[in-house]
């Protein structure tokens, strides 16, 4: 029992775990900053949970961030129910409370917490830093509760999107600010949904940096050297037979970071003018050479 016992200590207090929770907990602190100082003010619907909270608090005067805490708790228990995994649980407890604490903190000593009146920079500046906010939170594989726990148990019950299901749950709020806030706030507050989901999604899976590409050609080890030796990346071999011809094709398959894909395509065209070559965007890349894998607890 007490060997099992320092197994979990060993596991839960390892180099991972504390940096995946640092960054729980700088993201929670920039999501606050992002609505304290510039959506809040400017009566923006941030979306989700909290979105929900701002409109009562506008009706009642009820702080932000303890409405979000309590919105959460019934999300929370269907979650741990329907989902069940106990990093989950962990994780978004934390987040949630970090980010409540914080946002009624700043805007109770912060009354006068405008930066810029205009609605623009408002949107703006307040979607992109809690995108920020967010993205640095999924990094340490947590979630913000709310929409991503609702989201996911739609997806998993019902079959529906995640994205779809955010769309549903954040229109709830926009609609509901609207008649708030009034409608042309509403859709600056959309606005802002849309770009914070995007900064959100750059800083949690980088900024597409790297490609993989696919390259069929009938001269695959000339162009794998000059990739190895020009370059310097490593690549794989692959065959194939073209269904049309019924010949037999070797290919390439290899990724490298966006800035070198010009010099690969001068490479190709010299060797195989013929070949027929794939650039995609790869989110993220991990295994040697490139990103360590990163422990994830269940």
């Amino acid at each position: 029992m007490k060997q099992n016992l320092s197994v979990s200590k060993k596991d839960f207090f390892n180099k991972e775990t504390f940096s995946d929770y640092s960054l729980i907990l700088i993201g929670s602190v920039i999501q606050s900053i992002g609505m304290a100082y510039f959506l809040i003010p400017a009566r923006l619907i941030s979306g989700g949970v909290s979105g929900l909270a701002q409109v009562i608090n506008a009706h009642t005067g009820w702080p932000i961030g303890g409405m979000t805490l309590i919105g959460n708790i019934p999300l929370f228990i269907f979650g741990w129910r329907y989902l069940g995994k106990r990093k989950f649980a962990i994780r978004t407890v934390f987040s949630v409370v970090l980010f409540s604490f914080f946002t009624d903190l700043l805007t109770r000593y912060q009354k006068n917490a405008y930066l810029t009146h205009d609605i623009f920079l408002n949107t703006l500046f307040g979607a992109v830093i809690l995108g920020i906010g967010f993205g640095l939170v999924y990094r340490g594989s947590g979630t913000s509760g709310g929409t991503d726990i609702i989201g996911r148990i739609l997806n998993q019950r019902a079959g529906l999107p995640i994205t779809q299901s955010y769309l549903l749950t954040d229109s709830v709020s926009v609609i509901l600010g609207g008649l708030t806030f009034g409608w042309d706030l509403a859709l600056y507050g959309l606005i802002a949904i849309y770009v914070s989901g995007v900064a959100a999604e750059t800083i949690s899976e980088g900024a597409n940096f790297f490609r993989d590409v696919v390259i069929i050609t009938d001269k695959p080890d000339a162009i794998a050297e000059g990739v190895i030796n020009v370059l310097e990346h490593s690549v794989t071999l692959i065959t194939g037979i073209g269904c049309y011809s019924k010949e037999k094709k070797g290919g390439i398959y290899c990724v490298m970071n966006r800035g070198e894909i010009n010099q690969l395509k001068r490479l190709v065209v010299e060797v195989d003018p013929k070949a027929f070559m794939v650039v995609g965007q790869a989110n993220e890349v991990m295994g040697e050479g490139f990103q360590k894998y990163k422990y994830l607890e269940d």
